[in-house]
């Protein structure tokens, strides 16, 4: 099973950016995302990208502030943040699973669980 290994949250004021990073043990994937988690808060899946495609996702909450991208030859996923709020605040988490395929194109909503996680970077946003 693929390992995940993410990096690049930390701390950072309102409006600024971030850039999230998860590196995979090995290529052989299709579809991933980044889920985060805060406290109190239901889970969100809040981009989905499939390898194969190129075709995203992005939650509402998101759109025009993230970008997932992924480099082939570092195995290696992206997340892009910006204008960055408070709210964004969470533990963040890369995820491999099949049904993010489904995500990309619209013909499901974001499972509540994921084969393969990370173990989580945490973003913190102050006013």
């Amino acid at each position: 099973q693929v390992q995940l290994v993410e990096s690049g949250g930390g701390s950072v004021q309102a409006g600024g950016s971030l850039t999230l990073s998860c590196t995979a043990s090995r290529a052989s994937m299709t579809c991933v995302g980044w889920v985060r988690q805060a406290p109190g808060k239901e889970r969100e899946a809040v981009a989905a990208l499939s390898l194969r495609g190129g075709s995203t996702y992005y939650a509402d909450s998101v759109k025009g502030r993230y970008t997932i991208s992924h480099s082939t030859a570092e195995s290696t996923l992206y997340l892009q943040m910006s204008s960055l709020k408070p709210d964004d605040t969470a533990m963040y988490y890369c995820v491999v699973d099949w049904r993010l395929c489904e995500v990309v194109v619209g013909t499901r909503t974001a499972p509540d669980e994921y084969n393969v996680w990370g173990q989580g970077t945490q973003v913190t946003v102050s006013l």
